[in-house]
């Protein structure tokens, strides 16, 4: 057997190996949900995930989480995964996002200016159960859907169906070559794919304001001139600030750093661009309060590429990967983790992804405004709630089949829909859970307790 390839002949059946983990873990299983009594109360989870951010960004954050109980979820991945190490899983273990909630789907840019739907944000990933993603996608699909006014039986179906394309997909991935399973289901045949056609119009809205959406729009609206024919940064506090000469040094000089990380085939294009200015920038709703700085660079003829330096943070998921009896990878640089999990799950990758460190932490590095568009799922018509559940759920099975074998997955999941009613009943229960977590967080913004900053 050569070291890196698979053992031939094979003397086990994977699909087999997934069935049988039936026996310990029934997908039945997977409707569990009970607090555990070691569980933090939810304002307590906030605080305590606040710790290392900086304190005056952190009333942002906790604005934005208060806003809505699917905003909540959007920033609590710590505080689920907690929850989620006490349910039970298969023991297949795979490069999860960590985070795999419903708006964290979106587009972006390719190489070649073409447009990519697939996961986009990776700041919680590593190697844990799949199970984790899928029950977080669903349970998000349960809260968008309350947010949007759909029926409870509107929103239990999305989180069925979501479950269901996940392991449809699975499976079919798991029937064809290896090579073709890689890159299958291209994105012009996910709405056939998964049936949701009803999305359409949504799609080709999102798409057309992504294409608008890059570096030169954004520098256009967000620079101005200098006398020496450059551009900088204009400030628009509290979102972009200046930043003193020292901090903007330090984070010019570390992208030398970076370009050690970048494809090599990627040099001879960064090497056309001239660094003009850095800023400040604040970002999502779950990286609120981390560093995170734009840099703006101009070509020859003055046109914009943007590059975001992200702070890096521990996976919020560690501790809780480790109570599921899982061992976390180690990991050298934060900043490399976030990367190579974002490689090892998407088809597609930003070709100027990289990492530095910045001040002694670790940051990653990508484009920033790389024409990104995404469908909000809380402003979803409800009739495109079990569409749009369909197609997540596609795109996350292909994800996870980059880093495990899809046919173990597949195995253990099944044909019929035992696993798509077990995790609906879950996401419905959590769902109520969040919404008690949310419900508790804005109580203690309302009397004081927690500094927050609403509406920014």
């Amino acid at each position: 057997m050569v070291p890196g390839f698979a053992k031939w002949p094979t003397d086990s059946s994977p699909k087999a190996e997934g069935k049988t983990l039936r026996e310990r873990v029934p997908r039945s299983a997977h409707a569990d949900f009970t607090v555990d009594p070691s569980r933090p109360d939810a304002v307590r989870a906030v605080e305590e995930s606040n710790a290392g951010r900086l304190p005056e960004l952190t009333p942002i954050r906790v604005g934005r989480m208060a806003a809505t109980p699917f905003a909540f979820l959007r920033g609590s991945a710590g505080l689920m995964a907690h929850d989620l190490a006490r349910t039970p899983h298969s023991g297949i273990g795979t490069q999860i996002c960590g985070d795999a909630h419903a708006a964290n789907f979106g587009l972006y840019g390719d190489a070649r200016g073409g447009l990519v739907i697939d996961l986009n944000d990776f700041d919680e990933t590593a190697h844990g159960p799949w199970e984790w993603d899928v029950k977080r996608l669903a349970t998000s699909l349960v809260l968008a859907g309350r947010e949007c006014g759909a029926t409870e039986d509107t929103c239990r179906r999305a989180a069925h169906d979501a479950v269901g394309a996940y392991r449809r997909t699975m499976r079919l991935l798991a029937r064809m070559p290896a090579l073709e399973a890689w890159n299958a289901i291209a994105d012009e045949e996910l709405v056939s794919h998964t049936d949701a056609h009803d999305l359409l119009g949504t799609l080709e809205r999102v798409s057309e304001k992504a294409r608008n959406n890059t570096s030169g729009r954004f520098a256009a609206r967000s620079t101005e001139h200098t006398e020496d024919g450059g551009r900088r940064f204009v400030d628009a506090p509290p979102v972009l600030r200046r930043v003193p000469d020292v901090e903007a040094a330090a984070v010019a000089t570390s992208l030398g750093a970076y370009l050690d990380t970048v494809s090599e085939d990627r040099l001879p294009l960064l090497a056309r661009y001239a660094l003009h200015d850095v800023a400040f920038r604040v970002v999502g709703t779950g990286s609120v309060g981390t560093r995170s700085y734009v840099v703006l660079l101009l070509d020859h003829r003055g046109e914009p590429l943007v590059l975001q330096v992200k702070e890096a943070r521990p996976s919020a998921l560690v501790p809780h990967l480790r109570t599921a009896g899982f061992t976390p990878e180690p990991v050298a640089h934060e900043g490399r983790r976030v990367v190579l999990g974002q490689k090892r799950m998407q088809v597609v990758s930003d070709i100027l992804l990289g990492w530095t460190t910045v001040g002694g932490l670790p940051y990653q590095v990508r484009q920033f405004r790389n024409r990104k568009g995404s469908v909000d799922p809380a402003a979803l018509a409800t009739d495109q709630l079990d569409d749009y559940g369909r197609m997540t759920g596609a795109l996350l099975a292909r994800a996870h089949a980059h880093s495990a074998d899809p046919r173990l997955i597949a195995g253990y999941c099944g044909k019929n829909e035992e696993l798509d009613e077990a995790m609906a009943t879950f996401a419905v229960t959590y769902a109520d859970q969040t919404e008690a977590d949310h419900t508790a967080l804005l109580t203690a913004v309302r009397t004081g307790k927690v500094a927050a900053e609403m509406g920014v």
